[in-house]
Formats: C-alpha cells, structure tokens, sequence
C-alpha cells in the first residue's frame, strides 16, 4: 500500500485510485474545469482521485510540437489544483534536476517509461521523494518484462524511498502497436508494489507520423479488463475536446464520457476481488 497526499491509499483492500487529467499543462482554466469534473465523478463513484498533467512533454514525435508551459509555471497550476479543490496531484519529470522541485509541489512523483531505467533520474526522484514524504510512481517500459520492474523498485529503495507504485501502459509489438499482457500484469502485481494500469496509452500506434495516433475507442475495453483482473489503479488522460488537444489528441477520452467509465469501473471494484498477491 502507498499513500498519496493526505488521504489517498492505494493498494489491495483500498478504493480503486483514479490518476487522470489531459496529457498537457494547456492552461490553468482548463486544468481546473477538467479537475473539477473528475473529482465529482470519483465522489459520486466512491473512487480516490489524483489530478495529472504534464508541465513538460520531452518526448514529442516533432521538435515541431507543443511542450507545455515549463517547470515553474507548470508546477504554480498544479499547486493551484491541489490548494483550490483539495486533491493530490501528479505529473512527470524527465531530468534528475526537476525532482527537488517536483517534490516540493506535487504528491507523486512520475517516472516516465522510456525513462524506467535511468539511474541518475531514479536516483534524484527517490531522494526528493523521501525528503518531501512523497510517492514515486514508475512506468513499465515498453520494452521491459514485469520482471525486470524490480530494478528500479530497488534503486529507489536505496534513496529511503518505499512509498512507490508501478504502471502497466503496454508493451511494443512490431512496429507501429502496443499491446496489453494480462498475464504480464498478473505478474507485476505479484511484485510488491501497488499496479497502476494505463489505459490511454496502452492504445497508442506509436511511430504513425508527426503526432502518435491511437484507439481510444478500445480504452473503455482495457480499464473494464484491468479492473477485473484486480488493479489497483487506473491512470487515464481526457480533455473537452481530444481533437484539439496539444498533445496525445489521438488517446485522451472525451472527457464527458468518463463518468460513465468510472461508475463501470467502480461497480466491478466491488465485485471482484483484489489481484494476484506479492509472491
């Protein structure tokens, strides 16, 4: 089990956690319209809620691309978030030297998963975290095993730092897919680790031009099959408008379609018993 902020649990016999936002930092108006939606729709559904964005997204197809509003003003929004509705918030970092003030505004620390096994990144997140009383959350690459995951749970605990969930957001498939190993996520769980599943993502059809596509139709399918098999979390990116987001428009959920998910979800929560426990 982790905690995150002042009242988030997350792990077996705690409420399912939701970690879901627009994939970008586009304005601090839109994070909170897009914030206040999902914390009623989690109260209403008996779900914890942790609000994501990014203030950076380093990893664009083009240099072309928007990034976000950087790190300082980044981080001020989502301290807006935090103070104004009460909710822990997330975003990811991508340099050792953002960590130290990423702990200082945010509630979890995430580690990106092209970035799953940079050491010096691990290292600076798991220290800050620590110090800050914060949580770390690491996301599978898609080029590693479940069981390679066990790396970075063991870099972090040489920083003091325990207090760490993993995500599953697919793995590559050839080229141009990703794809979702149930068996694979069976086998994260069995880890030690509260497991995040990632089902915006997981639908990406990476390399198909100058922006990633995907098929967010399917990422209702995913959370519904993940939740089943005994996830503790879900982590999912929705906006107003998908179409005219800055950046994942071709992932993110409508985002007044996810309230219905999250009562589906939440109803299956209830109805199944948690996932594969640490061998």
């Amino acid at each position: 089990m982790i905690r995150v902020g002042g009242n988030v649990e997350i792990g077996p016999e705690r409420p399912l956690a939701i970690i879901a936002g627009p994939c970008l930092l586009e304005s601090r108006e839109l994070a909170l319209t897009i914030a206040e939606t999902l914390v009623r729709a989690c109260r209403d559904a008996g779900l914890s809620y942790i609000f994501k964005a990014s203030f950076d997204k380093a990893n664009r197809s083009s240099i072309n691309s928007p990034r976000g509003p950087g790190l300082e003003r980044g981080l001020a929004w989502l301290t807006e978030v935090r103070h104004e509705l009460g909710v822990p918030v997330t975003t990811d970092l991508h340099e050792p030297s953002q960590a130290e003030p990423v702990a200082r505004a945010v509630d979890l620390l995430q580690i990106p998963a092209f970035l799953c096994r940079q050491t010096d990144l691990l290292l600076a997140a798991g220290s800050a975290a620590a110090a800050h009383s914060r949580a770390v959350n690491v996301k599978k690459g898609q080029f590693v095993s479940p069981g390679e995951m066990r790396g970075p749970v063991r870099k972090l605990a040489e920083t003091g730092c325990t207090n760490v969930m993993l995500t599953e957001r697919g793995t590559f498939f050839g080229y141009g897919r990703l794809v979702n190993d149930f068996t694979g996520l069976g086998d994260l769980m069995t880890l030690g680790p509260p497991v995040c599943f990632d089902c915006t993502h997981s639908t990406q059809t990476p390399g198909s031009g100058e922006t990633t596509g995907g098929r967010p139709e399917r990422s209702p399918l995913l959370a519904r099959a993940a939740v089943a098999a005994g996830v503790h979390a879900l982590f999912l990116e929705c906006h107003p408008d998908p179409a005219r987001g800055l950046s994942d428009a071709g992932t993110m959920l409508p985002l007044d379609s996810v309230p219905a998910l999250l009562r589906d979800v939440s109803a299956l929560r209830k109805a199944v018993p948690p996932g594969p426990r640490p061998s």
